[in-house]
């Protein structure tokens, strides 16, 4: 993991090495943070951002949740995002949006301090191994479950709710497992530590719907996107943990995770106990697309070295 020399914060650009926060910064005390992660990929017209104006507004509507009133517009932080990028000199990398409260009041009530911003850029390799795209990964059924409603905001990417995904991937690791899958309160399939997940059966994809306690994932959207181009029927419904063990094909999502394909679950063979068709063609469509060999057909490409960004939200 190569960090970028360079870093955003509060409006201005700071060697990486200056970028520091009080230990004081309610944040570190209370997790009173929003934060997104964002990945450029490699092109044969320079790097370009993935979804980038779908993960600004998606940034935007986690502070609205978490009542943090940004002092910039989305087209602000998406320039900043892009200028970064190119100071940095990457040619691939993931990007660090966070916002969070600064040094100020102990009190629980985070308005009361300060708001602060920045944005940091790092070479980052795949999130779950690199043999994991091809080759699947073992996963179990934690034992914690997703927060219930009115107790946490899940649709926010709020830093502190992310101890229930720590606890969830220790778990795991402990476990000897890549990773964790939690169910939701009610006992049904909600995501990973810090991916969403699909399951096929009989050629339908489906996947747990916003009620299960899941994050709106930006590749979530992409890849539900790209099931119907391929005519995939799929179908947002609560699914119970047993169809886990039923299911002909699994695959996480995610920023960092990408399409990740799971051959077992608790130790049972997710089909053939490898990666699935439907799985390796969805896979071939989406990194053919943000590797620029497939044509863009949703706009989903900010170049970083374009005069114009052209950009489609939704």
């Amino acid at each position: 993991m190569t960090i970028g020399a360079h870093v955003w914060m509060n409006g201005r650009v700071v060697a990486e090495r200056e970028a520091t926060v009080s230990v004081r910064a309610h944040a570190l005390h209370y997790g009173s943070s929003v934060f997104e992660g964002i990945r450029a990929y490699a092109t044969p017209r320079g790097p370009a951002a993935f979804c980038l104006q779908q993960h600004v507004d998606r940034l935007f509507d986690s502070c609205r949740i978490f009542r943090m009133a940004l002092p910039y517009a989305p087209d602000e932080i998406t320039k900043a995002i892009i200028d970064l990028i190119r100071r940095n000199g990457h040619n691939d990398c993931y990007v660090r949006p966070i916002v969070y409260r600064g040094a100020g009041s102990f009190n629980l009530d985070h308005r009361k301090s300060p708001l602060e911003m920045a944005i940091i850029t790092l070479e980052w390799g795949r999130y779950l191994g690199v043999e994991a795209i091809e080759q699947g990964v073992d996963v179990m059924v934690s034992s914690w479950r997703r927060m219930a409603p009115n107790t946490f905001a899940p649709m926010a990417k709020i830093g502190g709710q992310y101890v229930n995904s720590s606890f969830v991937a220790m778990e795991a690791t402990d476990g000897g497992f890549v990773e964790g899958i939690a169910l939701d309160v009610e006992g049904n399939i909600s995501e990973g530590s810090g991916e969403n997940i699909f399951l096929i059966k009989e050629g339908v994809v489906y996947t747990p719907p916003l009620s299960s306690a899941i994050l709106p994932g930006v590749t979530r959207m992409a890849v539900m996107t790209l099931c119907r181009d391929l005519k995939y029927r799929v179908e947002e419904r609560t699914l119970p943990r047993e169809f886990l063990y039923t299911a002909d094909e699994v695959f996480f999502t995610g920023t960092a995770a990408e399409i990740t394909p799971i051959k077992s679950v608790d130790r049972v063979p997710v089909g053939k106990g490898s990666r699935g068709a439907i799985t390796a063609g969805l896979q071939s469509e989406f990194f053919g697309i943000t590797a620029g060999k497939i044509p863009d057909r949703h706009i989903w490409l900010t170049y970083v070295h374009a005069g114009k960004q052209t950009v489609k939200t939704g």
